[in-house]
């Protein structure tokens, strides 16, 4: 069954970041990640909780696969990219 990895990101250096994109993207897709929507228009419906600013949406496999890439050793280095240029939340959620 497939799940997804749902970042909210704030980006607060957008040079930086674009490094962290590229090297981020090429480690999920290893992973078997495919991105399914990347910082694209939104529109929040219905929210007490919630505002987001930049989501990322990455379908893996399974839930496993979605976990290695995002506690791989690869990732590490470049997740310190995103927490020095962005303020995010990141998520995994089982898919049905």
């Amino acid at each position: 069954m497939a799940a997804f990895v749902i970042a909210d990101t704030k980006i607060e250096n957008a040079d930086e970041y674009e490094e962290y994109k590229k090297q981020a993207k090429a480690i999920a897709e290893s992973y078997g990640g495919t991105y399914r929507a990347r910082g694209g228009r939104t529109e929040v419906i219905d929210s007490d909780l919630w505002e987001p600013t930049r989501v990322v949406i990455v379908e893996f496999p399974d839930f496993e696969s979605a976990q290695a890439f995002a506690h791989s050793q690869e990732y590490a280095p470049v997740a310190k990219l995103r927490h020095a240029n962005a303020k995010s939340t990141v998520i995994i959620v089982d898919g049905m």
